[in-house]
């Protein structure tokens, strides 16, 4: 019979002194203490692999951090695997890989993972919308659970006060995003399948609301009222830019001198700056020139038509517009994007071509390969119809009322030129 290993003290420990070359002492059953040249005091546990019976060692830690009694629990318990036909060595790699994967699989990771994807495919301003609304509703309560532990009762019970509260779009929207990153999750191979399908069905519906606008009939008190308003010359231009054009609100705000070709008389929106991400073309009539004549000598020398007040190297506010009708009476009745309304109702109403009043509102085409036809097709198609509108506009004016009302110089002479607007 061998004689048995002297255990180990942590008096005998202390005592030791390191030498030229690795000192190894043994508590027996496997389990050992090295102390290299260096001073480090490492714990290691030697055993028969169960399967290969080729002799391992796995580190069990550094002494101090790992005392005498924390490194027998670790070497019993690895003797109990080895017993059972487990590898120690096996079973930590695996339990790594598991924590790591765990990390990984963490909602607020997934939702990263899914956000880098999907940034790419929209607007800046969108995608901060997407992770503002992530951080603020979802990620305190889920940022921490693996994914595969997140259920519907949890977005559930995340999303019911923001629906008592009557934000019914942020409920919609944020329904739709879990939805995305579940989704993404399946296709990660992180989850089996999606517990968030149809999540939005258990909640309020938001009640689209119409777009403030005023009736075709009305246009022209809205053009007498913009004449006597006292507003700054820029928003009144801008105003009545938009309602030229057709454009949105920061479509026409963010108008650029370098888009503008005045010899083919066409301003090219580049996609970037279009809701739909789509380069849009509009063709200017002699009314939308005259207001860019308007504007040149305040705004010639700069990279917008409507330079913002504090800062003439930005452009002006896309809800300046918005603020002006206000002030000028319309709350309730009329927002600048409801000019884009009056546009299409009047055109309609005038039997002008239905796909041209679309293309000329930059509304998606849902067949792209005929949206892109359509583009330099309709180009051309749609001059009489931007013409038509805007004499139209002038019309409504009275004849003298408009900013671009030709020679009429004693008008733009009056225009305010001081008003906080």
């Amino acid at each position: 019979m061998g004689a048995q290993a002297t255990r180990l003290t942590d008096t005998k420990i202390r005592n030791v002194r390191p030498g030229a070359k690795e000192i190894v002492l043994s508590d027996g059953q496997g389990l050992q203490l090295r102390v290299r040249p260096n001073n480090t005091r490492t714990w290691s546990f030697n055993y028969v692999h169960p399967l290969t019976k080729k002799r391992k060692g796995i580190s069990l830690g550094v002494y101090g951090p790992v005392s005498l009694s924390d490194a027998r629990k670790q070497a019993t318990e690895y003797r109990e695997m080895v017993a059972k036909g487990v590898d120690p060595m096996e079973h930590r790699k695996a339990l790594s890989r598991h924590s790591r994967t765990e990390a990984e699989s963490l909602f607020e990771n997934v939702a990263s993972a899914w956000f880098e994807i999907k940034k790419d495919s929209v607007k800046p301003d969108y995608a901060e919308d997407v992770w503002r609304s992530l951080d603020l509703h979802v990620f305190p309560k889920l940022g921490k659970v693996p994914i595969s532990k997140v259920t519907a009762p949890d977005v559930i019970s995340i999303l019911r006060p923001v629906e008592q509260k009557g934000s019914l779009e942020t409920v919609k929207r944020v329904s739709q995003r879990l939805n995305e990153i579940m989704a993404y999750a399946v296709n990660s191979g992180l989850i089996f399948s999606n517990p968030l399908t149809n999540i939005y069905k258990i909640f309020k519906k938001p009640r689209k609301k119409s777009m403030a606008t005023l009736p075709p009939d009305e246009l022209p008190e809205l053009m007498v009222t913009l004449a006597n308003a006292s507003i700054k010359r820029t928003t009144r231009c801008l105003i009545e830019w938009q309602l030229h054009t057709m454009t949105r609100p920061v479509e026409a705000a963010t108008t650029r001198w370098n888009d503008i070709d005045m010899d083919r008389r066409i301003w090219s929106i580049p996609a970037e700056r279009m809701k739909k991400g789509k380069p849009h073309f509009i063709p200017l009539s002699d009314q939308a020139l005259a207001l860019l004549a308007l504007m040149r000598p305040y705004s010639g020398h700069l990279d917008y038509v409507f330079p913002a007040d504090r800062n003439p190297r930005t452009h002006t506010n896309s809800q300046t517009a918005n603020m002006a009708l206000k002030r000028m009476g319309f709350e309730g009745r009329l927002v600048s994007h409801g000019l884009r309304s009056i546009a299409s109702t009047i055109l309609n109403e005038e039997a002008w071509d239905r796909e041209l009043i679309e293309v000329a509102l930059a509304h998606a085409d849902k067949d792209e390969v005929r949206s892109a036809y359509n583009r330099a097709n309709y180009l051309e198609r749609r001059k009489p119809m931007m013409e038509w509108w805007s004499k139209h506009i002038e019309q409504a004016s009275m004849g003298n009322l408009s900013v671009t009302a030709a020679g009429n110089a004693s008008l733009q002479a009056s225009l305010p030129r001081t008003s906080s607007m």
